[in-house]
């Protein structure tokens, strides 16, 4: 992904040519989303339920009993068009934007009671008191900065149609499957990615230099007996 990204240089909403293609630019809606615990307008999001649960040791987890995400074409700007984009099977790499706890004494917030009641989830026990839970979305706003990379096409639906931009759409391609969102610029992506490396280079060391040491020390225990 890093060698790709550093690879295929970042156009212009106005110079997008057909196939793998990378922009970055402001989120325009074409339709709208509700973010489920906040309510926030939005045109992604992504929500996860967690429940504290105990195991027989005493030993305290969480365990996530209800994950979900949605989405709806949107639009993408920058100061020469905007392009629409179907989000539908993107990775989507985007911060955390908000999380709630309930437990005893502690009601999980209207809006998140409001959902619950929804999707049937309870959040109290049956004598009635609230589990210790966690609520957690992640959600793409109008006026978010984004980073695309994925397959520009002709758009069949022929959006608009007011600039020839409208009528392409960046999606996941049939042959390259490359398509990745996220809500930081291409140098923070470039950035949190040689991160990734050097963590992966340390950690396969240690446990190269790790698993030396037990051997040689296995070895010498060995020789003493």
């Amino acid at each position: 992904m890093k060698r790709m990204i550093e690879n295929i240089p970042t156009s212009k909403v106005r110079s997008i040519a057909m196939g793998l293609v990378e922009v970055y630019g402001s989120v325009a809606p074409a339709k709208l989303l509700k973010s489920p615990f906040s309510g926030k307008d939005c045109v992604y999001y992504r929500y996860e339920i967690d429940e504290m649960r105990t195991d027989n040791k005493g030993h305290s987890y969480w365990v996530t009993i209800k994950r979900e995400e949605a989405s709806t074409p949107f639009f993408l700007s920058d100061e020469t068009g905007r392009v629409l984009i179907h989000p539908s099977g993107a990775k989507i790499d985007i911060k955390m934007d908000s999380r709630f706890e309930s437990g005893i004494g502690h009601d999980p917030p209207a809006q998140v009671l409001s959902f619950l009641k929804v999707k049937r989830i309870a959040h109290d026990s049956f004598i009635g008191f609230n589990k210790h839970m966690r609520y957690t979305e992640w959600f793409i706003a109008p006026g978010d900065k984004l980073y695309v990379m994925g397959t520009a096409g002709e758009s069949r639906s022929g959006v608009l149609g007011a600039r020839h931009t409208e009528n392409i759409v960046i999606k996941k391609g049939e042959n390259d499957r490359t398509f990745y969102v996220a809500d930081k610029s291409e140098k923070e992506i470039l950035s949190s990615l040689r991160w990734k490396i050097y963590l992966g280079i340390l950690g396969g060391t240690a446990l190269v230099v790790g698993s030396l040491a037990f051997l040689i020390f296995g070895m010498q225990a060995g020789i003493l007996i």
